[in-house]
């Protein structure tokens, strides 16, 4: 073990933490066999230009490089969403610019990749559902043009103008008819994005379950799998066994994943995580495990960072972005720790800290040495 000590903020000043040596992991370069894992990567920004308020900039070579070493491990990308900041400093535009340079990027290699659509190159509005289907399909269309396959995110445009679940249903009826691949639909709770309170008609859980479920039926031959962002382990499992055969769940459920993945008797979830993102060597390691028919090994490797994953996306939720990118940064898959739209500010220096406590605590960092480097000397940056 390292014996290199690294000096971090806390409230009552600094504390010493010494450093653990990287996680010995086992990765496999090939997609897991019993389980669709997607990693929602993040993009990089272009460091010299990022602001707030100012137009998006990306560095898309790091930007490209990262997702190279998601499927160098194995995993399949979830592009344009929400860790890639889709509706806090990624616009509609650049989305689709992304989207395009990594279908490009994955034919090249036959990577896994499904892409975010939405209704964001709408202004704000209002909108009549007529024109929020139209917005869903026109990004249908550019995708599926680009050989790629969907997933529906939940449109802030069509949570402001739905006035009950028949609206929600007669949108999503137009853009799934329009469908010429299966969709993945998404479902994210209001702590991830608070515009979407009240998604599918209504505050009631259980009541927009059904009205999901029934959509589903209606459209199984469209719907490929649903991704479940409400941070609620008992919910998703009852949602699960109410699923039509062939229908996937992946989890999106970034507190509790380990113990979804894993599944139960009576079946599991699969997994498009931006939890993935920030521990993407611990992901392939137990799903190669799982591959095996280990879940016990399987558990003792991705149990660990569920407490990480937990900080990172500690309320307020739609934050937890900036940890996706300081743990990156940290861990040496880029050169810098800025954000698009300078989102880096939307975490504090303690929580920065924490996060990096809590990462060596499960040797997570491939070089200690040098993240606690950067770590410092962002810190000594900051006046700290």
């Amino acid at each position: 073990m390292s014996s290199t000590v690294v000096r971090l903020p806390s409230a009552d000043g600094l504390r010493a933490v010494e450093l653990n040596p990287p996680a010995p992991l086992r990765t496999s370069s090939t997609p897991s066999t019993s389980r669709t894992a997607y990693a929602a990567g993040h993009v990089v920004a272009d460091p010299l230009r990022a602001a707030a308020g100012g137009a998006t900039v990306v560095d898309w070579d790091a930007t490209m490089a990262l997702r190279h070493s998601l499927w160098d491990l194995g995993l399949g990308i979830a592009e344009s969403m929400d860790t890639a900041q889709r509706g806090m400093g990624l616009d509609a535009a650049t989305a689709l610019d992304l989207a395009r340079r990594t279908l490009r990027e994955a034919a090249g290699r036959r990577g896994s990749v499904v892409v975010g659509i939405a209704t964001d190159q709408l202004d704000d509005g209002p909108h009549t559902l007529s024109e929020i289907a139209d917005a869903y399909i026109a990004q249908l269309e550019d995708i599926e043009a680009a050989g790629g396959s969907v997933v529906m995110m939940a449109s802030r445009h069509l949570a402001r103008a739905a006035r009950s679940a028949d609206d929600y249903l007669a949108v999503y009826d137009r853009v799934l008819t329009a469908a010429g691949r299966p969709v993945v639909l998404h479902w994210l709770g209001e702590m991830f994005d608070p515009a979407l309170a009240g998604y599918w008609g209504t505050n009631d859980v259980a009541t927009a379950s059904d009205t999901v479920l029934a959509l589903i039926e209606a459209h199984a031959s469209k719907v490929a799998g649903i991704k479940l962002s409400l941070l609620d382990r008992d919910h998703e499992i009852s949602f699960r066994r109410r699923l039509p055969s062939g229908v996937r769940l992946f989890t999106g459920d970034d507190f509790n994943y380990s113990e979804l993945i894993a599944g139960d008797d009576h079946g599991h979830s699969d997994a498009l995580l931006g939890a993935f993102a920030a521990v993407p060597r611990f992901a392939s390691a137990a799903l190669a495990r799982l591959d095996d028919g280990d879940e016990r090994g399987f558990r003792s490797i991705l149990d660990p960072t569920v407490p990480l994953s937990r900080l990172v996306f500690e309320a307020p939720t739609r934050y937890y972005k900036v940890g996706v990118v300081w743990l990156s940064y940290l861990d040496g898959a880029q050169s810098h720790f800025r954000m698009v739209a300078g989102l880096e500010s939307g975490r504090s220096i303690l929580h920065l800290a924490e996060l990096f406590a809590a990462a060596n605590g499960i040797g997570l960092f491939a070089d200690p040495d040098a993240a606690a480097a950067r770590a410092s000397a962002y810190f000594r940056a900051q006046g700290i």
